[in-house]
């Protein structure tokens, strides 16, 4: 089975430094535990889209070139880097850098802990309008209620490509006390997000909403919705590895509704190739 995992993450912070890690997290992810959890999925062929992974922004491109040194190790197809977009001036400097690093396909700026309206400030759209000229997309990483914000966003630089990520974060729960999806606020402005043709949905990350355990029988309506939302042809599979996991898991989760849900084709097109397409991957 091919895959491209559109949503992995590295780090080691013996080599850059990372804030926010803390608990089980708090050590290094790099190429030799990314095998150990690839052994969950023996029938996997996988390429991956590296998403920068929060280091300290002043090392930013710094990550970029850690992650291009290790792909004799990792088959890395294309990367997702950080961009201070609230700093037009700081974003021209950034995107110069990426410019000379082809493996950046994308950037990212987190928006889940920001307040309303941060990506639709002055500043904010002209450094986002300079990704777009630059042929980048932008990951958009919120909360499922900043998803208007996204909204506006998409209506305001059509021309920019918005990849939404973990499907806007809706609350899924717990197996026993899941939150239902569909009819929900979150449902509602997921939909409204999809009639922006210039975003793609991201079906990554939901496994970490959840405390503790989860099961397919509570993911599968939060996939329902973003198909119905979205159809086929603009969602790719992301693992969210190693925040979300297990990685085979995860696959074998999103894998297994596909085939359920849609044809051959398109279940090769949302694990692989619509991720190529997205992403401008050679």
């Amino acid at each position: 089975m091919r895959v491209v995992d559109g949503h992995l993450h590295l780090w080691d912070p013996e080599v850059l430094t990372y804030e926010w890690l803390e608990g089980p997290l708090l050590r290094s992810f790099g190429p030799d535990e990314l095998d150990v959890a690839l052994q969950d999925a023996p029938d996997a062929d996988c390429g991956f889209v590296f998403v920068q992974a929060e280091c300290e922004p002043g090392q930013a491109v710094a990550e970029v070139d850690w992650v291009a040194s290790l792909t004799s190790h990792v088959p890395v197809r294309g990367i997702v880097a950080r961009a201070p977009l609230e700093d037009p001036a700081a974003t021209e400097e950034h995107l110069a850098a990426y410019a000379e690093r082809p493996l950046v396909v994308g950037v990212r700026r987190l928006l889940q802990s920001e307040p309303e309206g941060f990506c639709l400030r002055p500043g904010f759209l002209r450094a986002a309008e300079a990704v777009a000229v630059a042929g980048l997309s932008f990951d958009a990483c919120v909360r499922w209620e900043q998803l208007p914000d996204v909204v506006a966003l998409a209506d305001a630089l059509p021309d920019l490509a918005i990849v939404l990520d973990h499907l806007g974060k809706p609350e899924v729960g717990s197996p026993d006390d899941a939150d239902p999806a569909d009819g929900t606020p979150w449902a509602e402005s997921l939909r409204d997000l999809a009639r922006r043709p210039n975003v793609v949905c991201k079906l990554s990350g939901l496994p970490a909403e959840s405390p503790g355990e989860w099961t397919d029988a509570q993911m599968r309506p939060f996939l329902d919705v973003a198909l119905d939302a979205f159809g086929p042809d603009r969602l790719l599979f992301g693992s969210d590895w190693p925040v979300s996991g297990p990685y085979g898991r995860w696959l074998d989760t999103v894998s297994s509704w596909l085939e359920d849900r849609v044809g051959e084709r398109h279940r090769k097109a949302v694990l692989a190739e619509n991720a190529e397409r997205v992403y401008g991957l050679g």
